[in-house]
């Protein structure tokens, strides 16, 4: 019986890990995606004259700072 315990709570742990590892995913992509939403409204205000190449710049090194750490995963969308 105590087998059986210790196997299900090494399945339970299992899963559990692997669900935070999906919940991380997410998140990571998500702030991918905002960044670069970020770069693209930050490039369009900057065309449109009302926006500045600094900003441009800035929004571009924050999503290069997150492909460094987490991967270019969520540019495949």
């Amino acid at each position: 019986m105590a087998g059986f315990l210790d196997r299900a709570k090494e399945q339970a742990q299992s899963a559990l890990a692997q669900g935070k590892q999906k919940v991380d995913e997410v998140q990571q992509q998500r702030a991918g995606n905002d960044l670069l939403r970020q770069l693209g409204a930050a490039y369009y205000a900057e065309r449109r004259g009302s926006g500045s190449d600094q900003a441009t710049q800035d929004a571009l090194s924050a999503l290069e700072a997150h492909i460094a750490t987490h991967g270019d995963g969520f540019l495949r969308g």
